[in-house]
């Protein structure tokens, strides 16, 4: 299984790629829409209960086959969790999926008889995608995600959200780092480095130190997972000097986006 996301500008539209996303077959624990800003207020009307999550608000699972009414009349039959993501701010993460993703699983998977995701979709959880969801709800955009079940199933799932008028994580990820491309060019230059050669590994050690596993870690304490990840190539002076700069960029979000 693989996880397909589009994010959108306009949150009616995401609701109206859920929508056709259900019409295109995909049920309703294979589909997440995370929005941001949400409130208490939203959830109101859900039948709850309630489980504080250290450090994310509360989350909330609703029983099986129960419905969560989001605006314009979008419903997913499967959990909502009400987040305070580090670094983001308050987001609505309406389905089992995009719950799990963001922190809210052990609640959001009450919501099912079974207890918990199938080892197919947890496995693919993209978590090496989920620093672009969340500069996506930072810019107060909508991310909508689908779990396919192999390539026909994906295509058919990018086929919705491009029609719904999604831009691509790949494009949204591209656009999020040109914004921060001249800074780290100066900054890395600033010690005689060759920014243009050393671009790709340097962002490949940037991005590594984003993922949920490598947050708030030194190089040294997460040299394990790089290894495993990157091979050799985490060895590199370019790759460490992304990591490192990585890690500041997160803090600095955490910092400035404080709850």
């Amino acid at each position: 299984m693989s996880t397909v996301a589009g994010i959108f500008n306009s949150a009616a539209d995401a609701e109206r790629a859920v929508e056709n996303l259900s019409a295109a077959g995909f049920g309703d624990e294979r589909v997440s829409l995370l929005t941001p800003g949400t409130t208490d207020k939203q959830l109101d009307d859900v039948p709850t209960t309630e489980t504080e999550q250290p450090g994310m608000g509360t989350a909330i699972g609703g029983a099986v086959g129960g419905a969560l009414g989001v605006a314009g009349g979008l419903h997913l039959g499967a959990a909502a969790a009400s987040l305070l993501i580090p670094g983001v701010g308050p987001v609505l993460a309406a389905g089992l999926v995009g719950a799990a993703l963001l922190g809210a699983g052990g609640a959001a998977t009450g919501a099912f008889a079974g207890g918990a995701l199938e080892d197919s979709m947890a496995k693919g959880l993209p978590h090496d995608e989920l620093f672009v969801y969340e500069d996506a709800l930072r810019r107060g955009r909508t991310v909508v995600l689908a779990v396919a079940d192999d390539e026909t199933h994906g295509d058919t799932a990018r086929g919705v959200l491009a029609q719904a008028g999604a831009e691509s994580v790949d494009a949204a990820r591209e656009s999020w780092w040109v914004g921060l491309r001249d800074g780290e060019e100066a900054e890395y230059t600033t010690d005689g480095g060759d920014f243009g050669a050393d671009e790709p590994v340097y962002r490949r050690g940037f991005e590594s130190a984003l993922h949920p596993r490598g947050r708030g870690r030194s190089y040294e304490e997460d040299a394990e997972r790089l290894r495993e990840c990157f091979g050799t190539e985490c060895e590199e002076p370019a790759f460490r000097r992304g990591y490192e700069r990585g890690q500041r960029y997160q803090s600095e979000l955490f910092e400035r986006y404080k709850g």
